[in-house]
């Protein structure tokens, strides 16, 4: 496992691809509402990127054909925009991806479409609260294990299931580097955490169990259950105090 650490000016570059994610997030959260269709999120995705001066990591990677994957309901990753119309109750996963001058950025939110259910709101902020708690465990000269229990800890905690068949992972000159970062695990376990170390944590919680299938198109995840899945994701740099979250539009440290 070749884990990088990254140099100051590498980070700096980071940070702008990161600050350029959360922008254009931040822009297609707000557009999500009753009559929007999945296309018309990802055109504006990639006006936005354009605008910008930089450039999407998802469109091409593997064959993956959009800019930002739209996952819906019962689908929890990877989810391909097309003609689907979001209707009042959905929840929406958005996932997205950024290049700048060779620096990557990848985050995700989960929004609700109108009206949600009480059970969907508790998903919602229970799958955030655990990518929160994920993070303020990346500190310099923890374990790996550290970060991936407590997501585990606080998901499960508050009645979700963690899906442990996809992960977070290392991330800067290539969307995804060593090492992986699951949503499960052991504190005190894995490669110890060091300053310079770029990661993308991100939980996905479902209402039903962990387990998954993979949809006709070979790239849409689904929950096994048919239950709703909500899914966050931040990229972080570990500093030699609180790790400083990079996927925002200005700096913060958990």
């Amino acid at each position: 496992m070749a884990i990088i650490v990254k140099s100051d000016q590498e980070i700096a570059l980071m940070r702008k691809a990161g600050r350029i994610t959360a922008e254009v997030l931040e822009i297609l959260a707000h557009y999500v509402r009753p009559g929007v269709r999945t296309a018309d999120i990802d055109a504006i995705a990639a006006r936005e990127l354009k605008r910008l001066g930089a450039t999407s990591s998802f469109k091409g990677y593997h064959g993956y054909p959009a800019t930002v994957c739209t996952s819906v309901n019962d689908e929890i990753v990877h989810g391909i925009p097309g003609k689907r119309v979001l209707k009042e109750g959905d929840l929406i996963s958005l996932d997205f991806g950024v290049i700048y001058m060779g620096f990557q950025g990848d985050a995700a939110v989960t929004v609700g479409v109108g009206k949600i259910s009480e059970t969907d709101q508790q998903l919602i902020a229970a799958t955030q609260g655990a990518l929160m708690a994920g993070i303020a465990a990346a500190v310099d000269g923890a374990h790996l294990g550290d970060v991936s229990a407590a997501v585990q800890n606080h998901a499960e905690g508050k009645g979700f299931a963690v899906i442990r068949e996809y992960t977070g992972h290392g991330i800067g000159q290539e969307m995804h580097e060593d090492p992986l970062v699951p949503n499960f695990g052991l504190a005190g376990t894995g490669p110890v955490l060091k300053k310079g170390m770029t990661l993308a944590i991100e939980p996905m919680l479902t209402t039903g169990d962990w387990h998954t299938r993979v949809g006709n198109d070979n790239w849409t995840v689904y929950t096994m259950s048919g239950k709703n899945a909500a899914h966050f994701e931040h990229t972080i740099v570990i500093t030699k105090g609180a790790p400083e979250i990079l996927t925002v539009r200005e700096a913060v440290h958990a």
